[in-house]
């Protein structure tokens, strides 16, 4: 099941709509106070969600920490991490937060789909970038506290 969430997020990272969302992203690289809103949606958007499925937390965790990730990296803290996946994590962010994208968010269940299948993509395809921010949250005792990034 998530070779095809997989999958299925590779093709909507194909989508012309999530290329529109690529290329706001940069926009929002460049605008601290922007991207810290963008950052606080995304993160809110993630802890509502409610789901006993522990892939869900699973994802949920590492876009979580992405959004740290981003976060440091705009207060430059945290600067080894490549510009395309950051580009693309914004972008993804980005997607998570409209509710109107390829499948609108407002249809039950189904309109979550996408959301969830492009940010397994996401997780599959940039798990070294958040193994090394994680190694470096350790090494540096950064302890994220709950309700904050």
């Amino acid at each position: 099941m998530i070779n095809d969430l997989i999958n299925k997020g590779l093709q909507l990272s194909q989508h012309s709509m999530f290329k529109r969302f690529l290329g706001k992203a940069g926009g929002f690289m460049s605008k601290p106070v922007k991207l810290g809103m963008l950052l606080t949606t995304a993160y809110g958007k993630l802890v509502d969600v409610d789901s006993n499925k522990s892939g869900f937390a699973q994802v949920k965790d590492f876009m979580q920490t992405f959004i740290r990730l981003v976060k440091a990296y705009s207060n430059g803290s945290y600067r080894n991490v490549s510009n395309k996946s950051l580009l693309v994590g914004v972008a993804v962010l980005l997607y998570l937060v409209t509710p109107l994208d390829v499948i609108p968010d407002f249809i039950p269940f189904i309109g979550f789909l996408d959301d969830i299948s492009l940010m397994a993509w996401f997780i599959d395809s940039f798990q070294k970038e958040i193994t090394n921010f994680r190694t470096w949250e350790s090494n540096s005792n950064f302890t994220p506290t709950p309700g904050t990034l």
